[in-house]
């Protein structure tokens, strides 16, 4: 396959998953309005468990079956990646449905998990908990499944199913989501653990119409494909038991950095009510902080990291094919170039999350919780860089075959999270969730980018250089959003939606306006972007001429 097909499905693929990810941020917004923040706990009680028994049911399926697919496919032999197929389909259908009861006979196990002591519980109860697991536990019966018809299109180099499976999947389940939820609470006057039960059943729903997408798809297609079965030149005639033990190896790795966010909040998820409460804070102030921690701040903190992972995932192909072929320059520029685009995007947005934090979640979010809301997204906020430089690093290892770091770093990041998290919590609050988070990626972190100048042989004095500018680029307009946030609240004080967002905006747009001049005007947004926007280059070359 050409290198340009290639790198048009890979940017199709990443549009998709960048949509994807903004529809699953935007709708927490309508969603907190209906159910609050302790609805959102709940929710997150639900689908946090669902996450890391979904990644351990699929084990990295859709990248590992793409990758075996692909290799077969290479050498002439389409019959090996349709074995993998069909036995593949057979295998995640019982995996799935078995990860489904554990999952849904495990919940009043998992609810105690949770919450200790029933009795504590206030605005729900340990029922409304165990609803919302089992709800949730029933999309695990398809979501496998369509992990193995994902890799195998993307095995042929075909992104379109999987992207536009995702897309539709969003939608269906936002659109189920925020529509029932409305009706029980907004029209019937229901019970909001009953909401956020068929909330997460939502996951199901969704996962159903991006089974539709593939399905068809697949009869489209299915011709073509059996005809390129039929002209194999050769068929290797692997066991399945080796064919699955290659499988496992490519998946295992893919799975477990994957599971990363997912890991640390399972972490918090089990201790963080239980170590707020042994500092004397009430269950009800402690599942509404464990909501903001959890899934508004969260949130919102994710999408500076998709926008810039966004940007940067394109390079991750490019990046194999030069380790593969030797070319350590071109490596080294790739690595660069990867790193220069995470730091511009994301430094600047998160500290502006960070100084806007109060306002911010007020316009989202409302105010009734934005003391606690505006507190925890302050200091959360910049954990949007570590995010961000842990999934590309990772990805630039495993693009050199060199995973290994990054999964060992990851494990010693979750022991530290796991043996600090309670102590952390009940001494310095939520804050100290943060905190362990912080300690945990700055290490996972450090073992990846070691791992990168170890193998590729990368020196980071460019980089650190580049860090040191665009640095100061942002405190210059931190200084200036700090100036004019106060300014306007002197005139409109943040008590109100109306007065949080006539201070939101303004920042936003000169912080935005200040950070976008001094890079063009300095030339770094051309030399780091100007690749991607053209009119960057040519501001760069009229200065020049001038």
């Amino acid at each position: 396959m050409s290198d340009s097909k290639l790198l048009r499905g890979t940017m199709i693929l990443t549009a998709a998953t960048f949509i994807s990810k903004i529809l699953g941020l935007i709708y927490i917004f309508p969603f907190s309005a209906i159910v609050g923040q302790q609805g959102l706990a709940l929710y997150a009680y639900g689908y946090l468990p669902y996450t890391v028994i979904l990644s351990l049911a699929t084990m990295g399926v859709p990248l590992a079956v793409s990758k075996f697919v692909a290799k077969y496919n290479a050498l002439g032999d389409y019959y090996t990646g349709r074995r993998l197929f069909r036995s593949g389909i057979i295998v995640m259908s019982i995996t799935g449905f078995i990860a489904f009861l554990v999952m849904f006979f495990m919940a009043p196990v998992i609810s105690t998990w949770i919450i200790r002591d029933p009795s504590e519980l206030q605005g729900s109860s340990m029922d409304d908990m165990i609803f919302t697991i089992r709800m949730v536990s029933t999309a695990l019966i398809i979501v496998p499944i369509m992990s193995v018809i994902r890799g195998y299109f993307q095995g042929f180099q075909s992104m379109g199913p999987t992207a536009v499976s995702q897309v539709v999947e969003q939608i269906v389940r936002i659109i189920f989501i925020l529509s029932l939820t409305f009706l029980i609470v907004g029209v019937y006057q229901g019970n909001i653990g009953t909401a956020v039960g068929f909330a997460t059943f939502g996951a199901f729903v969704g996962a159903l119409g991006g089974l539709g997408v593939l399905l068809v798809y697949w009869f489209k297609r299915r011709t073509l494909l059996n005809v390129q079965m039929e002209g194999s030149t050769v068929d290797h005639q692997i066991p399945l038991k080796k064919m699955y033990r290659e499988l496992i190896s490519y998946a295992l790795p893919l799975s477990f950095v994957g599971l990363a966010i997912p890991l640390y909040q399972l972490i918090d998820l089990f201790t963080f009510n239980r170590a707020l409460m042994a500092s004397g804070i009430s269950q009800a102030d402690a599942e509404v902080a464990f909501g903001v921690f959890s899934q508004s701040s969260h949130k919102l903190i994710l999408i500076p990291v998709a926008l810039a992972t966004a940007f940067s995932i394109t390079l991750v192909p490019t990046i194999t094919k030069s380790f593969i072929n030797g070319d350590e320059e071109l490596l080294r520029n790739q690595v660069t170039q990867t790193y220069q685009i995470i730091l511009f995007l994301t430094i600047p947005a998160a500290v502006g999350l960070s100084i806007l934090s109060f306002p911010a979640f007020g316009v989202l979010f409302g105010f009734e919780d934005v003391v606690i809301g505006g507190s925890i997204l302050r200091y959360y906020a910049p954990i949007a860089v570590f995010f961000s430089l842990f999934a590309v690093t990772a990805a630039i290892l495993q693009g050199m075959n060199q995973q290994r770091y990054a999964v060992f770093g990851l494990i010693i990041a979750l022991v530290v999270k796991l043996i600090s998290n309670y102590w952390a919590i009940s001494s310095l609050g939520a804050l100290g969730g943060v905190l362990t988070t912080y300690v945990g990626y700055a290490i996972s972190i450090a073992i990846n980018v070691w791992a990168i100048g170890k193998f590729a042989n990368y020196n980071y004095r460019f980089i650190l250089k580049r860090f040191l500018l665009i640095s100061i680029f942002v405190v210059i307009m931190a200084i200036v959003v700090i100036v004019v946030k106060h300014l306007i609240e002197l005139v409109f004080p943040v008590t109100g939606w109306m007065n949080a967002l006539i201070v939101l905006v303004p920042s936003i747009a000169v912080g935005g306006l200040v950070y976008l001049f001094l890079t063009v005007r300095s030339h770094l947004a051309g030399q780091i972007l100007g690749h991607r926007f053209s009119f960057l280059r040519w501001k760069k070359k009229r200065n020049e001429v001038h």
